[in-house]
């Protein structure tokens, strides 16, 4: 019964954060900060991450790969296919999950306990849809930029290995990854990360919107945050996975 109370309440907060907006321009320069702080900010680590990605997964592909008739461009091909389908979006939505997530909770979980949300409250102000939706329009509008450009990095960090550890040539890496190549999987990538997007958007700014007590609950309510966004992107990988690609 739980676990239909909170999925209540969360389904009103998200339902109030796109009620009764306040002024276009103070969402538009708020969204632009939102973009900065959440989405800007994230570029190093999605690139060093989606870089060491595509290196391991070229090195893992061609050891194992001894076959002598199984032609060595595939191990480009398997990079290529494995960075777009699976790590470039739902990876990096797992790091952004732990970033981005906890720190929409942490920022939301301390105007709770200081009393900042209900201060906008009394003003008048829809503090929920103030708060929230700016995120929500950031990470939708960015994240699946950040997915394309992990996509890139990782690839050319399957080329770059290449070169630095000769395990196989570049040239036929690079014949690989423009093999038999799908457009659509790209725009399949784009879509689940959008969802993800929502859920580590929405899902920390509930835990900290209700938070109660202190900054040992923000840490608390931060902690969890991460944990359910962890647990609904797999969940909602396996979904998308399934209506999309079968």
């Amino acid at each position: 019964m739980k676990l239909f109370y909170h999925f209540g309440r969360y389904y009103m907060l998200v339902g109030k954060a796109f009620s009764k907006p306040e002024k276009i321009a103070i969402y538009y320069r708020k969204v632009l900060k939102e973009v900065e702080l959440l989405g800007l900010n994230s570029l190093g680590i999605v690139a060093l991450v989606s870089v060491f990605i595509g290196a391991v997964i070229t090195m893992q592909t061609a050891y194992n790969v001894e076959n002598p008739f199984i032609p060595h461009y595939l191990i480009g091909l398997t990079a290529r296919d494995t960075m777009l389908l699976e790590f470039a979006s739902t990876m990096i939505a797992l790091i952004l999950a732990g970033k981005v997530g906890s720190s929409i909770s942490s920022e939301i979980g301390t105007m709770r306990v200081t009393e900042q949300i209900d201060a906008l409250e009394i003003m008048g102000v829809n503090s929920a849809c103030y708060l929230i939706l700016p995120k929500i329009i950031a990470n939708v509008f960015f994240f699946p930029i950040l997915t394309i450009l992990s996509m890139v990095i990782g690839v050319a960090g399957g080329w770059l290995i290449c070169i630095v550890l000769n395990v196989i040539s570049p040239e036929e890496y690079i014949t690989g990854i423009r093999y038999a190549f799908i457009p659509y999987y790209i725009f399949y990538s784009c879509v689940k990360m959008v969802v993800y997007a929502f859920i580590i958007s929405t899902v920390p700014a509930y835990h900290g919107y209700y938070v109660e007590g202190g900054s040992l609950e923000v840490g608390k309510a931060s902690t969890l945050s991460v944990v359910y966004c962890s647990i609904l992107i797999l969940s909602f990988d396996l979904i998308i996975t399934q209506m999309l690609l079968s």
